[in-house]
């Protein structure tokens, strides 16, 4: 829509077929979304929360989409069948499951918006999936879980060494006594 024209020419259409191929080679995971009766405001808000989560969402032409989607077979495969009526395609660069959380979190709001279908390492997402794929926590989550556990069984143990030790040496604490 170049220029106030409403034709769209054989060029631009490869040049968004070429656009929509590369976000999905940069993509850990994408999702379909049909956007139909959403206001723009809403939509505006929607982008925002997608792009704190390292994700975009991208309004596609149906038939660009099915082009683009030839490079990438495991997205023919999980998307080919949903691209009917009004779609946008969301693209997870970061963590998928951060991005799955903000969508889902945006449609118990807007009731409108519905998820689709998604993909994540090649593999179909259904709706089942990735609401549970919404629950997980993110890696930086899982990392702070992890240190805390580690913490935990260390500080144990430190604990249960002291108290060994107090007890063995009949009361005494391990600290050094103060001199006189």
């Amino acid at each position: 829509m170049k220029g106030g024209s409403f034709m769209i020419t054989r060029a631009d259409k490869e040049q968004e077929i070429k656009v929509i191929t590369d976000k999905f080679s940069k993509a850990k995971g994408a999702f379909i979304v049909d956007f139909k009766g959403i206001k723009v405001e809403q939509v505006t808000s929607l982008r925002k929360k997608l792009n704190a989560a390292d994700s975009e969402m991208k309004v596609v032409r149906n038939t660009l989409a099915k082009r683009a989607f030839k490079d990438h077979p495991a997205i023919d495969t999980a998307f080919a069948n949903s691209m009917k009526g009004t779609n946008a395609i969301v693209f997870s660069y970061g963590e998928v499951n951060a991005t799955a959380k903000a969508l889902a979190d945006f449609a118990k709001d807007v009731e409108i918006l519905q998820i689709k279908t998604g993909v994540m390492d090649g593999e179909a997402l259904d709706s089942n999936k990735i609401k549970f794929l919404a629950t997980l926590p993110g890696k930086d989550q899982l990392r702070a879980q992890l240190l805390a556990t580690f913490l935990a069984s260390g500080s144990a143990l430190a604990r249960c060494l002291k108290a060994y030790g107090e007890k063995l040496g009949g009361g005494a604490s391990t600290e050094a006594a103060p001199q006189a």
